[in-house]
């Protein structure tokens, strides 16, 4: 059985990436390196390029211009050994659904087995929570159940790159949270790569260590989670409860303030709390600038904090 080495350097590494349709710039002059083992989330607006930056990633659509390197290898000339490296969770995938879960998996491990060696079927359903499903119908499953079905199909040739599209569509609270728990074990311990496209931005604070804004075929911001947070927004809200009234302040220093506050205030100051802008805020921010026609100070501005 043939064991491909996992290529050195970036997993992606991407230069002046261009893609026009007809008389449309889609992308203009893409710019970034995902580094091994890495969760990074790409969001913007419908619309931004994403899904076309993603499909050029995968060797799904041939570029414009420009350079893209994906584990070592041009896209457009990846061959079976390069594909088997990679998995794909697609947002919505419909086929299939007359085989039974188990029996489904372990066909697809197949097409991964002259490459790498697979996940058990049955180790594969424990780990996306579907073993007591195994021998039903893929028609039968709920949403969630077969949204953690195009997860466990998605990595079962144990991906050294994973891309994921809105991945926890349908699933509950709990389950989101098993999913989560999954990605980082991917990463801790089989050393996985993630890229993850998603509109719901408190999944991407919580999965992603690195977030990349793209609108208008740009990247307009490229940062941690904390760090866009704290661009968006120049003060943060202080509460606290003093005298059995709630207090409020702005500052541009909340650590600096709170810790004053703690220092002279004899203990009567209780629940105490500092909000500061979250990753949606930070998000909403910028994309309103940017559509409002401020690109460019939109863009300063976050280069000048994440810098």
């Amino acid at each position: 059985m043939a064991d491909p080495q996992s290529p050195t350097g970036p997993a992606i590494a991407v230069s002046n990436l261009r893609m026009r349709y007809g008389d449309k710039d889609v992308l203009s002059g893409l710019e970034f390196t995902i580094e091994p083992g890495t969760v990074t989330a790409l969001l913007g607006p419908n619309g931004a390029g994403k899904t076309t930056t993603v499909e050029i990633l995968e060797g799904f659509r041939a570029r414009s211009g420009g350079d893209v390197s994906v584990l070592g290898a041009d896209p457009e000339r990846g061959d079976e050994r390069w594909r088997a490296l990679m998995g794909i969770v697609l947002q919505e995938w419909r086929d299939n659904h007359k085989w039974r879960v188990r029996d489904l998996l372990v066909h697809f491990a197949e097409y991964y087995r002259p490459y790498a060696e697979p996940w058990g079927a049955d180790e594969l359903l424990e780990l996306v929570g579907l073993a007591e499903q195994a021998g039903q119908r893929i028609s039968t499953l709920s949403g969630g159940q077969r949204r953690r079905l195009d997860v466990a199909a998605g990595i079962v040739g144990r991906p050294t790159l994973l891309f994921l599209d809105e991945p926890t569509t349908g699933f509950d609270p709990h389950a989101r949270r098993e999913f989560h728990e999954l990605i980082h074990r991917l990463c801790d311990l089989e050393g996985t790569t993630v890229l993850l496209t998603t509109h719901d931005l408190d999944e991407a604070e919580k999965l992603a260590e690195r977030i990349l804004i793209l609108a208008g075929g740009r990247i307009i911001a490229d940062g941690s989670p904390d760090s866009l947070a704290r661009a968006a927004a120049t003060t943060a809200e202080v509460k606290w409860m003093q005298d059995g009234r709630l207090q409020v302040h702005a500052t541009d220093d909340a650590t600096a303030f709170a810790r004053k506050l703690l220092a002279t205030d004899d203990g009567a100051v209780t629940d105490l709390e500092i909000h500061r802008a979250s990753l949606e805020e930070a998000y909403l921010s910028l994309v309103e600038q940017f559509e409002g026609g401020e690109a460019e100070t939109a863009i300063d501005t976050f280069q000048e904090v994440t810098t």
